[in-house]
């Protein structure tokens, strides 16, 4: 059967790919704008069916898999930050403090209609650093504005901000919980 990945961001189909299993990336164009946004686990629940439901509707036999990711920090929902002075200010109180890093997954099998829904969370600890640290980061990265938490933990300086973590691995570096997509794709297909 089919399996396409309902998304176009290229750090999930990047990482999809570690799977070896074939697939395809289609975008959904959902209007993220109308969801509520309060309760981060909500919201990636409700975006990522969203997304995985549009793709769904072009496909008659294939396993749509959507996907949302938000990070939350004291009661805030974190998502791309739209300028670098938001990126900086988040990234100076982000400093030394905990957050966490939400994502949801929606996948249909378009043929039977078995649907599967799942949230993973991770919890993220970061060091102290310094304003001189963002700013080299900020300096280096040009895609900072690309990542819900407004910083990329597997490039550049800000690969040294996380000192632990507690979850999954993947979901905070690839933004995909990678080790249960294999086994989430086989229930759908059963």
């Amino acid at each position: 059967m089919k399996i396409i990945l309902g998304t176009t961001s290229p750090y999930r189909i990047e990482a999809f790919k570690f799977l070896e299993i074939d697939f395809t990336a289609e975008g959904s164009k959902v209007d993220e704008s109308q969801v509520d946004r309060n309760n981060p686990e909500e919201l990636v629940k409700e975006l990522s069916k969203l997304k995985a439901e549009a793709v769904a509707k072009n496909h008659s036999d294939a396993i749509i898999i959507g996907m949302d990711s938000v990070g939350y920090f004291n009661g805030k929902i974190l998502e791309k930050p739209k300028s670098r002075e938001e990126g900086f200010e988040r990234l100076k109180s982000l400093s030394g403090n905990n957050h966490q890093f939400y994502t949801g997954i929606h996948i249909v099998n378009t043929a039977s209609n078995k649907v599967i829904s799942k949230i993973v969370k991770t919890e993220i600890y970061l060091r102290n650093f310094s304003e001189k640290e963002i700013e080299t980061y900020l300096n280096q990265d040009k895609f900072y504005n690309t990542y819900a938490l407004g910083y990329d933990p597997l490039g550049h300086y800000s690969s040294t901000f996380a000192e632990r973590i507690e979850g999954s691995y993947n979901n905070f570096l690839r933004g995909i919980p990678l080790e249960i997509m294999p086994d989430l794709i086989t229930n759908a297909n059963n």
